[in-house]
């Protein structure tokens, strides 16, 4: 199989550099205050993810040496309203965007990286905000109800609130920290900075927050494949690169209430469900040669994002199937908790061989609205009309 330092962005290690990385004290970089009550009121032009600019002073200039820089080249490109005051920064190495406020001698900073997979967990995270302002850990359920339920755009998200004082200067501080959760990525937007100028700019932060939106990548990067089955074949050089040829779409019937979300690498299709409150699912839709790897290792790396224990073979024959497309669909139904998260979480997932490839599909997030969608979704896989086999 080809591995290469583009093709996993993010290894293990570097979740280990939001030390740093997600919340360093000010990471060098000031801000400047924008009225709560001013409205939104310019849109930039999209920010692309993998400008390497130079990192500020005070954190290191480029990745620790044996840890390639993370290639974000494929993740969206960001597209927001910028308040009014809010002063635009160059995004560095893991900054995708980065902005100033201050007013009255006083000072925050705020940035947003995107890192692929769970970056460590948010309990780790929102522990990690909490020292940098002075505050004990929380265990994993306070972390947990400490949040604050927003919006990114259409999608939800959790905000954390935390005040204290900076364990080196004394001053009182304050982070407004949220994490949004995608299919392939964690985001991370924070304000850091005196105590009063945040609080004074929330308001601003949750519209700021609300006006982002995902515009897809030109073109991705290289393929993750240390995302695949252990057992998936090695992939072509073709699909190892940047000029990937995109797979053919099927034909489907949508159920008006699912909207399509942003794509991610191997993601055929994506549609977001959002149900009442903050409950909220998604449908991806995957596509691999041959037999993808087989039945029995992606249905335990499902189970796997469920915290769930591997099957055996045996259980995976013993699981049902739905005639779809002229096949057989094995559908496996699983619940548990989502393991970027810890919120409970079911999942539905639907394999379907078909003309020497493998179509995967996946519907996962809150279990009463995803048991709620679980016709919805087979009535999806059962209309798809796929393209004639090249």
């Amino acid at each position: 199989m080809r591995n290469s330092a583009r093709s996993n962005p993010l290894p293990f290690a570097v979740a280990a550099l939001l030390t740093f990385a997600v919340g360093c004290n000010r990471d060098g970089v000031k801000v400047y205050k924008v009225d709560a009550s001013d409205a939104v009121v310019t849109t930039p032009p999209p920010v692309t993810a993998s400008s390497p600019a130079a990192m500020p002073s005070s954190m290191p200039s480029s990745m620790p040496d044996g840890l390639p820089v993370p290639d974000n080249s494929g993740l969206p490109k960001l597209t927001y309203n910028l308040p009014n005051g809010w002063q635009e920064k160059a995004p560095t190495q893991l900054r995708v965007a980065s902005f100033a406020v201050s007013e009255n001698n006083q000072t925050a900073d705020v940035s947003v990286i995107p890192l692929n997979g769970t970056a460590g967990g948010d309990p780790a995270n929102v522990n990690r905000w909490r020292g940098q302002v002075g505050q004990p850990p929380l265990d994993e359920s306070s972390s947990k109800s400490s949040a604050e339920p927003v919006q990114v755009g259409s999608q939800p998200a959790d905000l954390y609130d935390i005040a204290g004082t900076s364990p080196g200067s004394g001053v009182a501080e304050r982070i407004l920290g949220v994490i949004l959760h995608t299919d392939q990525s964690a985001w991370y937007f924070k304000m850091m900075g005196d105590a009063a100028l945040v609080e004074k700019n929330k308001p601003a932060f949750i519209a700021f927050l609300k006006s982002v939106a995902f515009q897809p990548a030109a073109a991705p990067a290289a393929m993750d494949a240390g995302q695949l089955p252990p057992a998936h074949p090695a992939l072509p050089d073709a699909l190892n690169g940047p000029s990937a040829p995109a797979t053919d779409k099927p034909s489907w019937t949508v159920p008006p209430d699912w909207k399509a979300g942003e794509l991610a690498q191997f993601l055929v299709a994506r549609y977001v469900i959002q149900g009442a409150g903050d409950a909220s699912a998604a449908v991806n839709v995957s596509q691999l040669d041959g037999n993808g790897g087989g039945l029995l290792p992606n249905l335990n790396r499902w189970r796997k994002q469920l915290g769930q224990p591997p099957l055996t073979d045996g259980d995976a024959a013993s699981l049902p199937t739905i005639p779809a497309s002229g096949g057989q669909a094995v559908i496996a139904d699983f619940t548990g908790a989502d393991a970027r998260t810890g919120k409970p979480a079911r999942l539905i997932g639907l394999v379907l061989p078909l003309n020497g490839q493998t179509w995967f599909y996946k519907l996962m997030g809150d279990p009463d609205l995803v048991g709620r969608q679980k016709d919805a979704l087979i009535s999806f896989v059962q209309s798809a009309q796929y393209p004639a086999p090249k």
